[in-house]
């Protein structure tokens, strides 16, 4: 990159390399000269996209579907409708799929229960029975809440059994972290900035979601809005009350009401731990479950592959990465695997059916056993 900004060589003579680049941003914890490496991807992407440009359909999506509520709430309801007419089983027993790129197959076939959010968690602040230990407005991000909306309100309810006060903010919107990775900045600012604003409306202790990427950007809106004197304050403060679901669980403590049992490893999102800092909460979350048995996950700081869109575009790169994190778990032979974003949690998905495993291992988020622990059910 210092070679391009020098003029030395193109910025067609390292697109490949940079493009194959996870974004997990490991080496920045492991710099001795603390290089912020996560400002110089994002660099390249921008000058990339304003020399090549942003193909039109990921633009469409990019700029007008993800912060679209209507169009997102549609998707889920096609893909529920998709699942519950049981037309997804005579899709892959008739070949329909066969028209799909090899990616998009792999990942159909692993796609969660899709389910409806409650609309009541969502409509009106949960108050906890005793007097509230904090007032939180909860993040529910774009992809999350078509894909795991179940994820999100478990979150809701563990966080009012912890003595919460929680809030959903109607007028949030997309955190930006797709288009930011993209180049598209303008579009990541604007949503941003939107975002601030909605927030600003209540007078909240924290800002809370359970999701490990949109959390790394939440936590880094000070650092895109830097430029703009108007919101760069308002950024700061927005960033401080920006907190990952297990920080807040584990700092107020949880009342577990069940027996668990099995074992239970733990793969990290890369942008929780690397980006957000967030590596004892999650665990020490798990340690306290009565019942199960803890066991670490060699290399787990290593990278599942999945990485925003990687997985996608990137899809055999991808499948190497995961192949290699495999080898890792089947060393443990767990019971269950934890995640702590959707895309990791997909990703490990696949790679628990790609090992043949899908009837001895199961994947879940954080929040759904530390949920099934306390008897906290989702209807």
């Amino acid at each position: 990159m210092q070679m391009v900004a020098e003029g030395k060589i193109s910025i067609e003579e390292i697109t490949e390399s940079m493009e194959l680049c996870l974004g997990c941003r490991a080496c920045e914890t492991a710099c001795p000269t603390n290089v912020q490496y996560g400002k110089i991807l994002e660099s390249f992407k921008e000058v990339k996209s304003a020399a090549t440009g942003v193909p039109l359909m990921e633009k469409r999506a990019l700029q007008r579907a993800l912060p679209n509520k209507k169009l997102m709430g549609t998707m889920r309801a096609s893909l529920r409708a998709y699942q519950k007419t049981r037309l997804d089983t005579f899709a892959r027993k008739s070949r329909m799929l066969g028209i799909l790129p090899e990616q998009l197959r792999a990942f159909e076939e692993i796609t969660p229960a899709i389910e409806m959010p409650n609309k009541h968690l969502r409509r009106t602040t949960q108050t906890p029975e005793r007097d509230p230990q904090a007032r939180v407005a909860f993040f529910t991000g774009c992809i999350m809440d078509v894909f795991f909306a179940k994820i999100n309100d478990l979150s809701i309810k563990l966080l009012k059994h912890a003595g919460c006060e929680v809030t959903v903010i109607k007028e949030q919107t997309c955190c930006g972290a797709l288009q930011n990775h993209s180049g598209d900045t303008n579009t990541s600012k604007k949503l941003a900035k939107e975002n601030i604003a909605a927030f600003e409306k209540g007078n909240f202790d924290f800002v809370v979601n359970s999701i490990g990427g949109c959390g790394a950007m939440l936590v880094e809106y000070d650092h895109l809005l830097a430029d703009e004197p108007e919101w760069a304050e308002r950024a700061k403060v927005f960033v401080q009350k920006n907190k990952d679901v297990s920080v807040i669980l584990n700092k107020l403590g949880l009342d577990f009401q069940k027996e668990m049992a099995g074992v239970v490893t733990y793969q990290p999102s890369c942008h929780l731990l690397n980006v957000q800092k967030v590596s004892g909460d999650p665990v020490q979350l798990l340690e306290s479950i009565p019942g199960i048995t803890y066991v670490p996950l060699p290399k787990g700081d290593m990278c599942c592959g999945s990485a925003g869109i990687y997985n996608i575009v990137h899809y055999e790169e991808s499948m190497e990465i995961l192949d290699a994190k495999m080898e890792h778990v089947q060393k443990v032979s767990p019971d269950t695997i934890v995640t702590s974003n959707p895309g990791c949690h997909l990703q490990m998905c696949l790679g628990v059916k790609r090992e043949g495993l899908e009837d001895r291992v199961r994947v879940v988020h954080i929040v759904e056993l530390l949920a099934e622990a306390c008897g906290i059910d989702h209807k």
